[in-house]
């Protein structure tokens, strides 16, 4: 079977199996088992396929079918122009997350202009380390903390630390919300926290219902339990006039705004994402 064979069947195949991007997924797959570049497999469309690169091929196929992410199968994706290794212990960070990390090194650039130059910021809630590694490696002296109840979740995120070598400039630490942050006052804190009422989770696609992990999405009956937690706990973590910035779900921006300015937040603004959806903001200490 030829590299071009083996896209067209598995094409046809995944299509019928109702996913929305059944080309795109093969090239990628088998891009991936060739160790090799998506637009690199079009310069191999006659290469015949050995007989173990057609077996993993296959199975990664068959694994799709099944609405397994293509992130989980390859054990990685591109986050903020870097690789994050990711597996069924953490959440596959979402596109509009990378927003809310851009959002966060802008604002830590701005704060590294001022005389005293060095920043610390704190990621609640950090899975893969995905937001921590972005910040850091935007901001060369940002010192960052980041926590997560997950330890699991906690040991990827020193793993994609190491891998991005910037594991020295980040403390992480096993926690249930603030409990075990220390003493710390932080320029900003970020957040992508889960937001799905628990209601809801059933109805998601079977990607996200039956494979990402359902306590890095379960925000409890309404899906606000976290922002309520962040409102009432995090202003003692931030110094005077410091900021938070977080990401939400759809329809969710009024009734956060109420939940924020009943602590006496200041509501700075609220970002859309690529869909024009309302989707991340920014509070500030008052």
């Amino acid at each position: 079977m030829t590299v071009l064979e083996g896209i067209q069947r598995s094409t046809e195949f995944l299509a019928k199996k109702g996913l929305e991007s059944p080309r795109l997924d093969s090239e990628l797959l088998l891009a991936h088992v060739l160790s090799l570049k998506r637009m690199q497999v079009y310069l191999n469309f006659e290469r015949i396929l050995t007989e173990t690169e057609t077996t993993a091929y296959r199975e990664f196929i068959r694994r799709r079918s099944m609405r397994e992410p293509l992130q989980y199968i390859v054990g990685s994706m591109s986050f903020c122009g870097f690789t994050i290794i990711v597996n069924k212990k953490v959440l596959i960070p979402r596109s509009e997350t990378e927003l809310l990390a851009e959002a966060g090194w802008k604002y830590i650039r701005q704060l590294q202009q001022q005389p005293d130059g060095a920043a610390l910021a704190l990621d609640f809630g950090t899975g893969s380390g995905c937001i921590a590694i972005a910040l850091t490696k935007n901001c060369l002296t940002l010192r960052m903390h980041a926590i997560d109840v997950s330890n699991d979740s906690l040991d990827e995120a020193r793993t994609n630390a190491a891998r991005h070598n910037v594991a020295d400039r980040i403390e992480f630490y096993h926690s249930d919300g603030f409990a075990a942050v220390p003493p710390l006052k932080f320029d900003l804190i970020v957040s992508n926290p889960p937001y799905i009422a628990t209601a809801e989770i059933p109805t998601l696609q079977p990607e996200v219902r039956d494979f990402d992990p359902h306590r890095a999405l379960d925000g409890g009956a309404d899906g606000l339990d976290f922002y309520r937690r962040l409102a009432n706990e995090a202003q003692i973590f931030l110094k005077a006039c410091g900021k938070m910035i977080f990401e939400f779900g759809d329809g969710q921006a009024d009734l956060i705004c109420k939940i924020f300015e009943e602590q006496k937040w200041v509501v700075e603004s609220i970002m859309e994402d690529y869909t024009r959806r309302p989707r991340i903001m920014i509070v500030k200490k008052p």
